[in-house]
């Protein structure tokens, strides 16, 4: 199967983006790659795996390589005399943060129907805005902690005990997540998390709470990663979640009763479908009191989350070969006709 990952985008997080395509590169070896870069000027380039070095995009040497553009059926590049097409079966969003997981990138392959892995636009819209995700979770049963929305231009009153997190709504990777266990760090936490977003979400910090992450897909059925319990002194911010990661690679599997297993993948089930079908997510839960609450969705994690499968290439070969449909909508103007009739035009 050839498969084009996209990556980059105008984000926050586009640093990562890079990171995580340069990991699957190593990763899928049985499969065709392309790499479709786009950068910060939303301008899509075709780089050679051979090429994909972090030195090329901070460079802006990635710029001497085949300018790309959307339409139907897929990415293509100017020839002299006709375009030619990218080859490719599927398409793989890569692209976290802004333009991939708030939704554009799902809208402009819909549009142009191009068969791609990642969050469709509704499932996009939910996971990106931290509200919208616990209004959605409550909807489908599944416990959250207590929130608070706090606005860049509003009243800076916490309605919880401190110590409280502070977040970025529509932001990932921990980027402006503060712990503020005192009075005095609260304004400059606040205004860290404002440099991020207009509104930032307020929870109480729990410590020692048990947190554990489960990534998955469906495809013929249910695929699922071993589970995760991320090791960290009291919250896993940037440094921890990705230099840590990037220097050790190494992830412990939680030890943990098979009951409470199940009870993880029965919770990430309500979550994933029907809105998340077609991509691969990761699903971070606290479990307080033997009770599972979702934190967070990741629905494109860092690197696809593979190095928690054991073999992460078939189930992204399952998963291409498994995606939603989208309904062809056959116009016929048979309302149009019979009012013309009727008018006699």
């Amino acid at each position: 199967m050839k498969i084009a990952i996209v990556f980059g985008g105008q984000s926050f997080e586009h640093e990562i983006s890079i990171v995580s395509a340069i990991a699957l590169k190593d990763i899928i070896k049985e499969n065709e790659l392309q790499f479709i870069f786009l950068d910060a000027g939303r301008e899509f380039y075709l780089i050679p795996e051979s090429e994909m070095k972090s030195k090329l995009f901070s460079s802006k040497d990635y710029k001497k390589y085949p300018n790309l553009f959307l339409k139907n059926g897929g990415f293509y590049q100017k020839g002299l005399l006709k375009e030619k097409k990218v080859e490719a079966d599927v398409v793989l969003n890569l692209v976290h943060g802004g333009d991939g997981e708030d939704g554009k990138l799902a809208s402009l392959f819909e549009f142009f129907s191009i068969p791609y892995i990642g969050p469709r636009i509704e499932g996009s819209v939910i996971s990106f805005n931290k509200l919208f995700t616990k209004m959605f979770a409550k909807e489908k049963g599944v416990k959250i902690l207590p929130y608070q929305l706090i606005s860049k231009n509003g009243e800076r009153k916490i309605e919880f005990d401190l110590p409280v997190i502070i977040k970025p709504l529509r932001l990932g990777s921990s980027i402006g997540v503060s712990v503020v266990k005192d009075e005095k760090g609260l304004d400059f936490a606040l205004d860290v998390a404002f440099e991020f977003d207009e509104e930032v979400l307020v929870e109480p910090f729990i410590e020692g709470v048990k947190e554990y992450n489960l990534a998955g897909c469906k495809g013929e059925d249910f695929l699922f990663s071993m589970v995760e319990e991320p090791q960290k002194a009291e919250f896993l911010d940037f440094e921890k979640k990705y230099l840590d990661f990037a220097r050790t690679k190494q992830v412990l599997k939680a030890d943990i009763a098979q009951s409470l297993e199940d009870e993880l993948k029965k919770v990430f089930k309500k979550i994933y479908l029907p809105l998340f079908e077609g991509a691969l997510i990761r699903c971070d839960f606290f479990v307080i009191d033997n009770e599972v609450y979702l934190n967070e969705i990741n629905p494109i994690p860092g690197s696809m989350a593979n190095y928690l499968f054991e073999d992460f290439e078939n189930v992204i070969l399952n998963l291409a070969q498994n995606l939603p449909k989208q309904k062809n909508i056959e116009v016929e103007y048979r309302y149009i006709h019979t009012i013309q009739k009727a008018k006699g035009k």
